[in-house]
């Protein structure tokens, strides 16, 4: 229990900040007319500000500075976070190029492995370990980079973003908690709360929106927390916040893919994000979608919370996960619709779904519905 009392103040402080901050930033973002543009993929409608991430961020930083002393590695967080959210910050006012929004967040990283010391000590991988200091940071570099990026690329429907850093900042946390990590407990439950103070305003219908600025700020603070606090796991270094993280990792990876197998370029945006799928393809609404997306994370989560514990139980879990989420993969065609080994395995064993080769699962399967 008194742990429990003593661990409030961390996760009330930030929430009430962020809570009452969301308005002034809004209303400062209306005055200086920095709204969200409407184009073909936004799914929005009317001047929304997206600089509520700024309250995330304050509320953050404002948090640590009154109930936390700072160290070398807290310092190279800060001061990372401090430069990705610049960055942002200057893109939802400015539209900067790629190649600038880049440089922000690598400055930001190259901020965190050496001011900070942030990396991994060594690369586990399966039985192979990698000691090399030039790999093992250029590793850490990526991560940085790839999960900054992999929570913006998200960042497309009310409360997803926001949302989803909660469950996977709370399952870091606790993670850390059982690995007695107090220092990323600490920072788990600060960003957590700060989120949970701006999500009341996101969730849809959404009255502001994080922005560049939080959503990249979000993504970093995780991923820099991942690196502080997961060093050595079994199977794979990083193995549990991979498994958090499934979603925006995946999500990311396959808009590479696919980005490539239609010729198009990798920073190009389309409307093909899972968030995409879910609510147009699969006909889920925008609401629906947001917490489907919302118990898909918390299963993850929650299978690596049960890898902790128990790596036989965790593993089946992942399998069944993973399995599942390869079925969705190849029935959406969120990679290709000629791309559906598994799919056209079951349809030859058992006739589900009824499809030809080439031919789209979903719409095989709404073609079907309709006659």
């Amino acid at each position: 229990m008194n742990l429990i009392f003593g661990a409030l103040p961390y996760f009330v402080l930030p929430f009430l900040i962020s809570l009452a901050l969301v308005p002034v930033f809004k209303r400062v973002g209306l005055r200086l007319g920095i709204y969200a543009v409407e184009n073909k993929r936004t799914v929005h409608h009317g001047r929304i500000v997206r600089i509520g991430g700024v309250a995330i961020y304050v509320a953050f930083l404002l948090s640590l500075t009154i109930l936390w002393r700072t160290d070398f590695k807290l310092n190279g967080i800060l001061i990372g976070g401090c430069l990705i959210f610049i960055g942002g910050l200057l893109d939802d006012i400015y539209d900067l190029s790629p190649k600038l929004k880049l440089l922000f967040q690598v400055s930001g990283a190259l901020v965190a492995l050496f001011v900070g010391n942030l990396s991994l000590d060594n690369l586990h991988i399966l039985s192979l370990e990698l000691s090399n200091p030039i790999v093992v940071k250029g590793f850490s570099f990526l991560w940085l980079i790839g999960v900054t990026n992999a929570i913006n690329l998200i960042d497309g429907l009310d409360g997803l973003s926001s949302g989803i850093c909660t469950i996977v900042t709370v399952t870091v946390g606790l993670l850390g908690f059982f690995m007695g990590r107090r220092d990323v407990c600490i920072l788990a439950l600060v960003l957590s709360g700060s989120i949970l103070g701006f999500l009341p305003y996101n969730f849809h219908p959404a009255s502001v929106f994080v922005g560049d600025c939080g959503a990249q700020f979000m993504g970093f603070t995780i991923a820099a927390l991942s690196l502080l606090g997961f060093k050595t796991t079994a199977l794979i270094t990083l193995g549990l916040p991979i498994l958090v993280l499934f979603i925006p990792i995946s999500d990311t990876l396959i808009a590479i893919i696919r980005r490539k197998l239609k010729g198009q370029k990798i920073m190009e945006a389309d409307k093909g994000h899972l968030h995409h799928i879910l609510m147009f393809k699969m006909k889920m609404g925008h609401r629906k979608t947001v917490e489907i997306l919302y118990v898909v994370t918390a299963m993850f989560a929650l299978a690596a919370i049960l890898t902790y514990f128990d790596p036989k139980l965790g593993l089946i879990m992942i399998i069944l996960l993973v399995v599942a989420a390869e079925i969705f993969i190849e029935y959406t065609g969120m990679i290709n619709p000629k791309f559906h080994p598994v799919l056209s395995t079951l349809n030859r064993l058992t006739g589900w779904p009824h499809m030809e080769d080439g031919e789209d699962p979903v719409d095989t399967a709404q073609n079907a519905e309709n006659e």
